[in-house]
């Protein structure tokens, strides 16, 4: 979970130095769309994946033919095909609420047959490593609210791949850097890893009556922490805050720029590898 707040375009332009460059390329980037101007009806769409951020959603992004991206108010959505079906990539942003209006908006749109909540998820217990698959069968938040979902699955194929986990997702409302608090989340709530989105993605399907799933792949095992630099960029809640924050833990630790990078290119084999699960998930749907 904490790879994809610190493995953005933020961070990448402030670590090279283009901080101008970047606040061009955000402000340029609202006002920009994709899509045709034609007047044809576009054909319904078959399954919604609702991301938080682009770090997570770019390698199954890449993957749909007949691209049409567009940047709406409150998020941005690619929309294209996947093997004969009509896929709908929604970039939502971090936090429950946005998860949760924008899939609310999508799914009266756009009337999906399906919806999947996918990204990053941070492990909470150490059988989950970095790069594995959790597919929740139930969802849940601190409080003690649980959805489940109703999901069947094979048993015996789970229990033979050591990179493929069944079990409960908790959502919660902030960054869980320590092996401590996640060790002490998972035993308290049952967990096997946290997000910030899922429950919330959830809800939404559930009030409107749509088919859910949720798949997350483990972007953080139990024994990674961030770096302590990082803490003060994600206490930054302006664009101009976060670009300051890097720079600053930059210019007092010039290593600092490694462990960025070094965090972008573990979120990029992620979100592939997310993107090749989705793929193969997505076409078993019915």
């Amino acid at each position: 979970m904490m790879l994809r707040w610190v493995v953005n375009n933020l961070v990448r332009q402030a670590a090279q130095g283009h901080l101008r460059d970047a606040l061009s390329s955000v402000m340029q980037g609202a006002r920009e769309s994709s899509q045709p101007d034609t007047n044809e009806p576009l054909p319904p769409i078959d399954v919604a994946v609702v991301f938080a951020l682009s770090v997570e959603s770019g390698g199954f992004v890449d993957l749909l033919q007949e691209r049409i991206t567009t940047h709406c108010h409150s998020h941005t959505e690619h929309r294209g095909q996947l093997n004969g079906r009509q896929v709908l990539v929604v970039e939502s942003g971090v936090g429950q609420p946005a998860a949760n209006s924008v899939t609310a908006d999508v799914i009266g749109l756009h009337q999906p047959n399906w919806v999947i909540s996918a990204g990053f998820a941070g492990a909470l217990r150490p059988e989950l490593r970095r790069g594995h698959i959790l597919m929740a069968e139930e969802v849940a938040d601190v409080t003690g609210n649980r959805l489940s979902i109703g999901l069947t699955v094979d048993r015996a194929s789970i229990e033979a791949s050591r990179s493929l986990h069944v079990g409960r997702l908790l959502t919660v409302d902030q960054l869980i850097r320590t092996r401590e608090l996640k060790e002490q989340l998972g035993a308290e709530h049952a967990a096997l890893a946290c997000d910030m989105e899922t429950l919330a993605v959830a809800q939404a399907c559930q009030q409107a009556g749509a088919k859910f799933m949720s798949v997350r792949i483990i972007s953080d095992a139990i024994d990674d922490e961030l770096p302590k630099e990082i803490e003060s960029l994600l206490g930054q809640e302006s664009l101009v805050g976060k670009l300051g924050a890097a720079t600053g833990a930059i210019f007092n630790r010039p290593s600092s720029v490694k462990d960025m990078w070094k965090l972008k290119e573990d979120a990029l084999k992620a979100s592939d590898r997310l993107a090749k699960f989705l793929v193969g998930m997505i076409d078993q749907l019915p």
